[in-house]
């Protein structure tokens, strides 16, 4: 078994590789063949090709393979020139019949394809290749119902945001500029994007799978957005519907805890070295924020389950991304500047004051500061001062705007975090 069957300058091949690679390439031409059919029976139509097919398909491009290597590479372009000729016949064909669409005969030369590559080895791409084969197949129906669901707004928003990320942020220096040189046209587009998509998908995801599941489920996908919005929304829903109190103390519990996890992901994706000292303070506060949120959310299981819609706002906003970006602009400024005159002090300073509108903009500028300029403990710290004084905003809008009930609840809640924000500063400073 240890022997090779295969065995030239470019490729060796034992027995038991080859009946490996051979039996994922069966399970491949299964797979997409199976899905063929089904679809094919549950449309009552006649496919262009079924699960036999699609195996042979996927050994021929297996077999395909093999003969690159044993005998000459032109036996692999004439199997797969023949199969592409017969294919585009088919399609002429059933084009004529009135059927245009072109899935299942793409889907052929895509098998054929995936059994050569499974041959050389490949197997892991081509399982993941097939995986979203199959899925886009077997949801047609799903995404034609939500494509058909897209209003004209929704387009034009998805298409500036592509434009933002194909044709205008490759363009943008990426060269240091201004005062401290610490201002960087592609790291403000970057922010830009980041702070836009994650706005846009926070939307998608409630779009297709809607906020009206409940509060709690607003809560979370809202807190992926924005958890001083989320504050605001619950908190004047409190006031006019007291009776939903509690619930909307959950929801902007849960949102600020989704916040914390905000925080550790700008902190990986801009200066991993600030996550060791990080991780068990923000884990502490991560733990006590949804630790009172599930007791509260297991409280409010006693009572009724009451669902209520958030709004969805519009699907992409970049005026506030941009501004979002300006803020992030004058910051990271801030920050060097309180840095190089003040030291230590001036960014802790900072870091209070621009948390109290913004919690990322302050972690993302801290970050890059912190691979050349300021010191990683000091980094830390302004990332937890300014986790504190962005939790104190929310306290705030919540006792102000919410209702006499929900002040109890978030008064309880918001405790517990601050205790667990006590403990992280002397954690992160003692230990």
């Amino acid at each position: 078994m240890d022997e090779y069957i295969i065995n030239t300058p470019e490729l060796q091949l034992t027995q038991l590789q080859f009946l490996t690679r051979l039996l994922v390439a069966l399970g491949i031409g299964l797979l997409i063949g199976l899905e063929r059919e089904h679809s094919a029976l549950a449309k009552k139509e006649e496919d262009f090709a079924g699960i036999r097919t699609f195996i042979f398909l996927s050994l021929l491009g297996f077999i395909g393979g093999a003969m690159f290597y044993l005998f000459s590479p032109i036996i692999f372009v004439l199997i797969l020139s023949g199969v592409i000729l017969l294919t585009s016949i088919s399609y002429w064909v059933l084009a004529g019949r009135g059927d245009i669409g072109g899935t299942s005969e793409f889907t052929t030369i895509l098998a054929v394809l995936l059994g050569g590559l499974t041959f050389l080895g490949y197997i892991q791409i081509s399982l993941m290749i097939t995986v979203i084969i199959v899925v886009l197949l077997s949801s047609k129906l799903k995404l034609q119902n939500v494509i058909g669901q897209i209003t004209h707004d929704e387009m034009y928003d998805f298409i500036r945001f592509v434009v933002l990320i194909l044709l205008i942020f490759p363009f943008l220096p990426n060269t240091t500029y201004g005062p401290y040189d610490v201002i960087n046209p592609r790291e403000i587009g970057l922010v830009i994007i980041l702070t836009s998509g994650l706005g846009f998908i926070g939307y998608v995801l409630m779009r297709i799978l809607g906020a009206g599941k409940g509060i709690l489920f607003g809560g979370i996908i809202g807190g992926l957005v924005s958890s001083t919005a989320v504050t605001w929304v619950f908190s004047k829903k409190s006031k006019e519907q007291p009776a939903l109190s509690l619930h909307c103390a959950v929801a902007i519990l849960a949102a600020s805890s989704i916040m914390v996890i905000r925080v550790l992901v700008w902190v990986i994706i801009f200066n991993q070295a600030l996550l060791p000292g990080l991780a068990i303070p923000i884990g502490l506060i991560f733990v006590a924020a949804i630790g009172v949120t599930v007791y509260f959310y297991l409280y409010q299981t006693k009572k009724q389950e009451i669902d209520a819609d958030m709004p969805l706002g519009t699907p992409l906003n970049l005026t506030a991304a941009i501004v979002f970006g300006l803020i992030y602009t004058v910051i990271i400024f801030m920050v060097a500047y309180a840095s190089d005159t003040f030291g230590n002090s001036g960014i802790y300073i900072t870091s209070g004051i621009g948390g109290l509108s913004d919690i990322d903009a302050i972690t993302i500028s801290v970050s890059k500061l912190s691979t050349d300029g300021i010191s990683i403990l000091t980094a830390q710290n302004a990332i937890l001062i300014a986790t504190l004084a962005n939790t104190l905003v929310k306290i705030g809008i919540a006792l102000w705007a919410g209702s006499r009930e929900m002040r109890k609840y978030i008064f309880i809640g918001y405790g517990a975090i601050f205790l667990a924000a006590v403990v992280a500063f002397v954690i992160l400073n003692l230990l």
